[in-house]
C-alpha cells in the first residue's frame, strides 16, 4: 500500500471511529478516545483534522449527504407521504445510536458544526417538501404550511428518540415505534374521505 493509500485507509478508520464512539458514549468525547477506537496515535487524529470541529463536521457531513440521497432518491420517484415517512425512519434506524446522540448533543457543538446539523434538516426537509406539496395538490393531506408538516413530524420522531428510556430502553425506539408513529402522524394530517 503506498503513502496516498495509507494516509486514506487512516482518515477512515478514524471516521469510523468517532461515529462509533459519538454512537456510544455521544459527542462529548475526548479525541483521545477516538484515536484509542481506531487504535492510533492521538497527535495522527490531528495530522487528518487538524480541530475537533473539522473531524465533526466531516463526519456530520458525510451523514448528511448519505441521508440526502437516500431521500432524494425516494422523493424523485413520486413517493407518496407512507412511503416517505417509512423510508425516512428505515434510514434512521440504521443510525439511531448516533443519530440520537446528534440530536441531543447539538447544543454541545460548536456553531461551525451546528451549522451542517442545520444543514441536514434543510436537506431532508426539501425532499419532504416535494411530497408534502404532491400529497396536499393531490388532496390526499391537509393544506398545512409544508415548513409545519416537516416540523411535526420531525419533532415528533426526535421527541421519541430523546425520551427512548422512557419508551424502549435496551430497544430500537424506530424499531419499536415506526408504525404508531406513522400511523398517528398520518391521522393527524390525512384529510377525512
Amino acid at each position: 500500500m503506498n503513502r496516498k493509500e495509507q494516509k486514506k485507509e487512516t482518515r477512515l478508520k478514524i471516521l469510523k471511529a468517532a461515529y462509533n464512539v459519538y454512537s456510544t458514549i455521544g459527542f462529548n468525547t475526548s479525541t483521545k478516545v477516538i484515536a484509542n477506537e481506531a487504535n492510533i496515535s492521538h497527535g495522527s487524529i490531528f495530522v487528518h483534522f487538524p480541530t475537533l470541529s473539522d473531524l465533526q463536521i466531516s463526519l456530520i457531513d458525510d451523514f448528511a449527504n448519505n441521508l440526502a440521497y437516500e431521500m432524494h432518491n425516494l422523493s424523485e420517484k413520486k413517493s407518496d407521504i407512507k412511503d416517505m415517512l417509512y423510508h425516512h425512519l428505515d434510514v434512521l434506524e440504521g443510525h439511531e445510536d448516533f443519530y440520537s446522540h446528534l440530536i441531543r448533543d447539538r447544543v454541545l457543538l460548536p456553531e461551525e458544526v451546528k451549522l451542517y446539523f442545520a444543514n441536514l434538516q434543510v436537506n431532508i426537509a426539501f425532499h419532504f417538501n416535494q411530497v408534502f406539496e404532491r400529497e396536499i395538490e393531490n388532496k390526499n393531506i391537509k393544506n398545512i404550511s409544508v415548513h409545519m408538516l416537516f416540523n411535526s413530524w420531525i419533532s415528533l420522531v426526535h421527541y421519541y428518540l430523546l425520551n427512548k428510556d422512557l419508551f424502549a430502553p435496551n430497544k430500537s425506539v424506530i424499531e419499536s415505534y415506526k408504525d404508531e408513529l406513522i400511523t398517528t402522524y398520518l391521522k393527524l394530517i390525512s384529510l377525512d374521505k
